[in-house]
């Protein structure tokens, strides 16, 4: 008679190399079907999404500014990363149900419950994170790149469609990225990785490390989109650890 799994045994255990790597390809493909849906939809939608884009431009330089086009070819491979960035958007909450069913796999039955929580949350912070960007930083930080362009360096900004594109998409997926922090910190201390004592001593190191996080990758690292990823990157950090001490706190007032 075949052994029960234990509570605290891999729901998974039986699973060989090859199977690992056959669940890989199953979600990676699922993931990437579901790219393609998104981007598709993108495309058919694609000025409306362009007009989307441009609002933090036309709010910068006026309702009269229009980006512009230096080669035969930029319009269309801007349009092309537009569909891409935005049906990566549009498909995330597919795409992270696929990444937490992997991870789910080695897992033991206890912690697996807490891949369910983190699915939503993590399209979700990601949507939001790309978001916030969109309508609240993006204006900022051009508005703030146009008056130091012009009152300091004496010249006109002039920005073109692709470098525009390029500026925002990478913005956006930085900030969607960068909000999965809670996620992965409530994770860390509910598997009993990393603990909120732990954590509440190496808060100056965290700082630091968001600070040189940020500087690699935001384009530029100029000091106004630093302190704008800096101060959202710490606050998601100490709503992370404020979840992992309630759900400990819970954890021991149960266990009384």
């Amino acid at each position: 008679m075949a052994d029960t799994p234990t509570r605290d045994e891999p729901l998974n255990s039986a699973m060989s190399l090859e199977e690992h790597l056959d669940e890989l390809r199953r979600r990676l493909i699922l993931s990437i079907a579901g790219l393609v849906v998104g981007i598709l939809l993108c495309l058919f939608f694609g000025k409306a999404i362009i007009s989307f884009i441009e609002k933090p431009y036309i709010e910068s330089m006026g309702k009269d500014a229009r980006l512009q086009i230096l080669s035969p070819t930029e319009g269309f491979t801007s349009f092309m990363q537009i569909a891409g960035v935005g049906g990566l958007l549009l498909a995330s909450p597919w795409i992270f149900y696929q990444l937490w069913m992997f991870i789910s796999a080695g897992l033991y039955p206890r912690e697996k419950r807490y891949v369910y929580i983190a699915v939503p949350f993590s399209a979700i912070l990601f949507v939001a994170g790309a978001l916030l960007f969109f309508l609240l930083i993006a204006p900022l930080t051009l508005k703030f790149f146009v008056f130091f362009n012009k009152d300091f360096l004496g010249v006109d900004s002039n920005f073109t469609f692709p470098n525009y594109i390029s500026f925002i998409g990478m913005m956006a997926l930085i900030f969607g990225i960068a909000f999965q922090t809670p996620i992965a910190i409530f994770f860390l201390i509910k598997t009993g990785l990393i603990s909120v004592k732990t954590l509440n001593k190496t808060r100056k190191y965290v700082i630091l490390g968001i600070v040189i996080t940020a500087s690699c990758v935001i384009p530029g690292s100029d000091p106004f989109s630093l302190f704008a990823m800096c101060i959202p990157m710490y606050l998601l950090f100490e709503l992370g650890v404020l979840l992992g001490w309630l759900s400990e706190r819970k954890k021991a007032k149960n266990a009384v």
